[in-house]
C-alpha cells in the first residue's frame, strides 16, 4: 500500500518524537509518498527550529541527513486541483498539497496535525490514526 506522509511524519521519526514508534509501526512494509515539495517544507522547518533555539545548528543537518534515510516517492500534483482546496479550507497551500498527493494516489494520509486530519475526511481521504 501507498501510505501519503505528511512533513510532520517525517521530523517526528528524524527528531525521536514519541510518535515515531507508531510512525515506523504503521509504515513498515508500505511505500511512502509526498508531494515534490517534501524536502523544501522539511529544510524549512528544520531551519526554523534553528532559529528558534529548538535545534541547535549542527542539529539542523543531523535531522536533514535523518529524513535523508527514510525511502520515498515524491510525486508531482495537480497544484491546480491543491490550490482549489487550500482556498476551499483556508489552509495554506503546502498542506493542500499533501491532501492532494493522497487523493490523486486514492492513498491514506498520515499526518500528526488536526486540522488536516478533519480536512482530509471531508474529501473522503482515509486518515492513518494512533491507536
Amino acid at each position: 500500500m501507498v501510505i501519503v506522509a505528511d512533513t510532520n511524519i517525517f521530523l517526528a521519526v528524524a527528531l525521536d518524537e514519541p510518535e515515531r514508534p507508531w510512525i515506523i509501526e504503521s509504515t513498515t512494509g508500505h511505500e511512502l509518498a509526498a508531494p515534490q515539495v517534501l524536502p523544501f517544507e522539511i529544510g524549512n522547518a528544520i531551519v526554523a527550529m534553528g532559529k528558534k533555539g529548538k535545534l541547535e545548528p549542527t542539529e539542523v543537518l543531523t535531522c536533514w541527513d535523518a529524513v535523508q534515510e527514510i525511502l520515498v516517492e515524491l510525486r508531482s500534483i495537480d497544484l491546480r486541483s491543491a490550490l482549489n482546496i487550500a482556498t476551499r479550507f483556508g489552509i495554506y497551500a503546502y498542506d493542500a498539497y499533501f491532501l492532494e498527493c493522497a487523493l490523486s494516489l486514492r492513498a491514506p494520509l498520515l499526518t500528526l496535525d488536526r486540522r488536516m486530519k478533519r480536512i482530509a475526511r471531508e474529501l473522503s481521504i482515509v486518515v492513518l490514526e494512533q491507536p
